[in-house]
């Protein structure tokens, strides 16, 4: 009998967690991402397996196969719907079970005095949302949103001062410029950030407002709130996009049980 692996959609801290589990378990994985800089995130060794690159609808079920997938945990960032919803077609169309990993969501810190959420706390559905105000006018604002929604800034930049920091990668770097960032207002650094370097950051571009995810405590999300009330800037969110998976859980335990189920480690492998 071949031994199945299971899929584990990668580029998030809670992936690199989830697969030293599985490797201290002995359960059999492959991991993709989609940079070469992620990889560091991993074991290089087995039963650990790196895929690099981005898995398209058509590309599915040939990588799939070529794996021997038994099962699918999902792990990539909350914000990154799309191979997550091509992963739950693929786990229908195909019969393997499929677990998502959600980080969990940032709560207000009541205990603390002021509490750590307050009304400059504001949050919004998605980008759309937030650029049909008029609250980023005549700011300097710092937008820690990833490369990808860069661009609908574009129209922004004779408005406002922007700022952007991205991840350091070229990708991240042309789609920051494409959107108008000169030089001067682009930081790419991988996180997390401290919260003294986070501090700094901001008082150095005198920032006056922040735009960034609900990305959890993983993202940085604690420290940037830590921050935004410390020197009393506008803390804008933007909302996770609403998505429906067929099994969640954010305790890994069970992530590692329901591998453990559907890959045991103790199953004759044939290369």
């Amino acid at each position: 009998m071949q031994q199945p692996y299971v899929w584990l959609i990668g580029g998030t801290s809670d992936s690199a967690k989830v697969a030293a589990l599985l490797t201290q378990a002995g359960i059999p994985y492959v991991v993709s991402v989609t940079t070469r800089a992620a990889i560091a995130l991993y074991p290089r060794t087995p039963p650990a397996r790196i895929w690099v690159g981005r898995l398209t609808p058509v590309d599915l079920p040939a990588f799939l196969h070529q794996h021997r997938i038994g099962a699918i945990v999902d792990a990539s960032h909350p914000f990154a719907v799309e191979i997550s919803q091509h992963a739950i077609a693929a786990a229908t169309a195909l019969n393997l079970p499929y677990l998502r990993y959600e980080r969990p969501p940032l709560e207000p810190d009541l205990t603390s005095s002021p509490p750590a959420i307050a009304t400059d706390q504001l949050i919004f559905s998605d980008i759309s949302a937030l650029l049909a105000s008029q609250i980023l006018v005549n700011q300097r604002v710092l937008l820690i949103l990833g490369y990808r929604p860069l661009a609908h800034f574009l129209p922004w930049q004779t408005q406002t001062t922007l700022f952007a920091r991205i991840l350091p990668s070229v990708t991240a770097l042309e789609a920051a410029i494409a959107a108008g960032f000169t030089p001067d207002r682009i930081l790419a650094l991988r996180p997390p950030l401290s919260a003294q370097l986070e501090q700094a950051l901001w008082q150095h571009w005198h920032i006056s407002l922040v735009v960034t995810k609900a990305s959890g405590r993983s993202g940085g999300e604690d420290i940037k709130r830590q921050v935004a009330q410390t020197l009393g800037i506008p803390l804008i969110t933007i909302a996770r996009p609403p998505m429906t998976y067929p099994q969640q859980t954010s305790d890994m335990a069970t992530v590692t049980a329901f591998c453990q189920h559907h890959c045991p480690p103790n199953a004759t492998r044939i290369p």
